[in-house]
């Protein structure tokens, strides 16, 4: 093993990140260390390298939640994964296990939760340390390349989806087709929901037709009235929503194409607010559902749909040197589905 690997490095908010030659990290007791093969790139890592959001991370620090790859080393105590296994980091990079959240089933929503690529060193490394209890196990039946997406967009929104209780035969809207609803138009479809989309670009509308959506609408050629005709078009609306857009015109599309009893989940997140209105929210019995990432439990259902078969990620594979590229093509709405950065060992 070299003594030294290269990383993405946010070294100050709103600047290129740079490539550096860093000291490969040790994993402490808990921990493991993975030779990082294949990282994915998700809008939350050009937000933690931009500091958009009110808690933030702290520079210099290495992005990255959607990292695939080798176990190299095994910290003390670690009997969850050996040397030679296959596994990945995720956004959930580790939980207390102990408060009121943890307790029940939801530990992504613990006060004491620690998060990769934000407030711990992530996946745009060569090699990275992860929590052995918290990092998701990958088969070796799959494509390493491929399953990196499932690691953040896939475990998302299908979470996503079992938040919004649509059941098998029933309709769910998702609203934007892009790295994350693209995936979720499949998991949906593997889950026997009824899908219509919408997105403000016929080329994302022609991919969710691809991935087995029924409907598909654009927000901006058919933009007036538009919940009225997807409701027309569902036979009194649809029964969920799962909003991935970030554009903060799709909330209250998406709220007002329900139909009564209604959920609509939201994992996107756009920086404006969103109007409600409560006269309806109240009188046709609706819910309006934050949804963060998943759980292991759900994390390991998502890469088992992912390992069937099930979900084949639209991607591209680009060298980690294009890092800053890569966002500034996110930047520009240019990227269809995801990119898959080579870490380039």
């Amino acid at each position: 093993m070299t003594e030294t690997m290269k990383a993405a490095v946010v070294t100050q908010f709103q600047a290129p990140l740079e490539i550096q030659d860093l000291p490969i990290p040790t994993p402490g007791p808990g921990e493991v260390l993975i030779k990082t093969l294949y990282s994915g790139v998700c809008h939350t890592d050009l937000h933690a390298a931009h500091g958009d959001w009110p808690v933030k991370p702290t520079p210099p620090f290495i992005p990255g939640h959607e990292g695939a790859g080798e176990v190299v080393a095994v910290g003390e105590g670690v009997t969850e994964l050996q040397v030679g296994d296959w596994a990945g980091n995720a956004w959930l990079w580790s939980a207390c296990g102990h408060c009121e959240w943890c307790q029940t089933g939801r530990e992504t929503l613990c006060p004491n939760a620690q998060y990769g690529g934000y407030t711990k060193d992530g996946s745009f490394g060569q090699y990275m340390v992860v929590d052995a209890k918290f990092a998701p196990r990958i088969p070796k039946t799959v494509d390493l390349a491929a399953v990196a997406p499932i690691l953040c967009a896939g475990v998302t929104v299908y979470k996503g989806l079992k938040e919004s209780e649509v059941k098998p035969g029933e309709w769910v809207l998702i609203s934007g087709v892009g790295g994350l609803g693209h995936i979720a138009v499949q998991y949906a479809v593997a889950m026997g929901m009824r899908v219509a989309t919408v997105d403000v670009d016929d080329a994302k509308s022609e991919l969710a037709r691809k991935h087995g959506a029924e409907l598909t609408f654009n927000a901006i050629t058919e933009g007036d009235n538009l919940d009225a005709k997807i409701k027309e078009a569902t036979g009194g609306g649809v029964h969920g929503g799962l909003v991935t857009a970030v554009n903060g015109k799709a909330f209250p599309l998406a709220v007002g194409a329900l139909r009564s009893g209604g959920t609509v989940s939201l994992v996107g997140l756009p920086p404006e607010a969103f109007p409600l209105d409560i006269f309806s929210t109240v009188l046709f019995g609706l819910t309006i559902r934050g949804s963060l990432v998943g759980t292991r439990k759900d994390m390991e259902e998502a890469i088992d749909f992912f390992a069937r078969g099930l979900i084949k990620p639209t991607y591209k594979v680009q060298p980690l040197a294009e890092v800053n590229e890569i966002f500034d093509d996110m930047i520009a709405a240019k990227i269809d589905g995801r990119i898959v950065m080579d870490m380039g060992h």
